[in-house]
């Protein structure tokens, strides 16, 4: 186990070097930052005196492995832009991602399997025919089009008459913003504020509805599966409960090949989560990663791109693990081969 444990952080080491390599490359072609930093009255003097002090006059080589020996000690470099540190400025802005993602991934989570579950027992009901229905909605719709979609119903609103009476859709919930935030430590949340909860329910049903379908149409199609299973007959011929059966039996082995897919989709909520905080204004790593395109602030897209690499890296090796918590079979075969 601890042999490959290694193993993997070696492999996830190798994959970050090279997922970092990759963006710094990329970003030689985004544009000169020199140009939106100095803006058009500048001198060459200028420009040169910036370029040394940014250190983008020397090679590509040089800058980069700079910047990895500066990330491994905690210094991701200098906003170009904010002309402040991308740590500290990273630090302001995750409070709003995270809880965002925290959100929205507690609910593709629980609802995903919750509804999976539902749908392959009931398969053949009404409700269950339903919901498979509506989900083509969340798999199908982009995500700025549901975030679009969200705000034109429940924040600006919709009227229309039923039996004679004038139905409004609007609930009043914030098209923008995170609404008022708390300061604990140096967190700041809306958990504990009415508007900041408030301004949370659209975004992080945008950014988790994809997930959610996608995780409940899987959970549904292995179970499914495993019903059918030999060992799942022995068990109702034995005299078991219905209920006993599918979660205790069928449900255990259908979480194997959700485990991965989960994990995975917990980590594109973050990476992803740039489109809906673009739509909704939220000020989150997100929207930060886009605005720093725009003003081609290298470091703190590079430092964007490091971390939602390593995020990535560490959910993976975390699924692994978790492999051989759910599945013995997966712990004695590699004992076998071991041997």
């Amino acid at each position: 186990m601890l042999a490959y444990i290694i193993k993997r952080i070696v492999q996830s080491v190798i994959v970050l070097l090279v997922v970092g390599l990759v963006a710094f490359a990329m970003f030689r072609f985004v544009g000169d930052p020199i140009d939106n930093i100095l803006g058009q009255e500048r001198t060459q003097a200028d420009i040169e005196r910036l370029r040394v002090e940014l250190g983008l006059d020397q090679p590509f080589v040089v800058q980069y492995w700079n910047f990895l020996a500066r990330a491994a000690q905690g210094d991701l470099g200098v906003s170009y832009r904010q002309s402040r540190p991308v740590v500290e400025i990273l630090l302001e802005r995750a409070p709003a991602t995270l809880e965002l993602a925290a959100v929205s991934g507690a609910m593709a989570i629980i609802f995903g399997i919750m509804l999976g579950i539902f749908t392959a027992i009931r398969r053949d009901g009404f409700a269950a025919n339903t919901i498979m229905t509506i989900s083509l909605i969340g798999v199908s719709l982009p995500t700025f089009l549901i975030g679009v979609l969200l705000i034109y119903f429940f924040s600006v609103g919709m009227q229309f008459t039923l039996f004679g009476q004038t139905i409004s859709t609007d609930l009043g919930l914030p098209s923008f913003g995170r609404g008022e935030t708390v300061k604990i430590g140096g967190w700041s949340t809306g958990f504990l504020t009415e508007s900041g909860l408030k301004a949370l329910i659209l975004p992080a049903i945008t950014l988790g509805l994809y997930q959610m379908t996608l995780i409940m149409r899987l959970v549904r199609s292995e179970m499914l599966e495993v019903l059918r299973q030999d060992y799942i007959r022995f068990a109702r011929a034995r005299g078991l409960r219905e209920r006993a059966v599918n979660f205790r039996h069928a449900l255990k082995n259908t979480l194997v090949p959700v485990i991965t897919i989960t994990g995975l989709q917990l980590g594109s909520i973050i990476a992803f989560a740039i489109i809906t905080e673009t739509v909704f204004q939220w000020p989150g790593v997100g929207l930060l990663f886009i605005n720093s395109i725009q003003t081609v602030d290298i470091p703190v897209m590079a430092a964007y791109l490091m971390l939602i690499s390593v995020m990535f890296v560490a959910i993976n090796l975390v699924v692994d693990l978790l492999y051989f918590a759910i599945d013995p079979r997966l712990r004695v075969d590699r004992t076998a081969r071991g041997h």
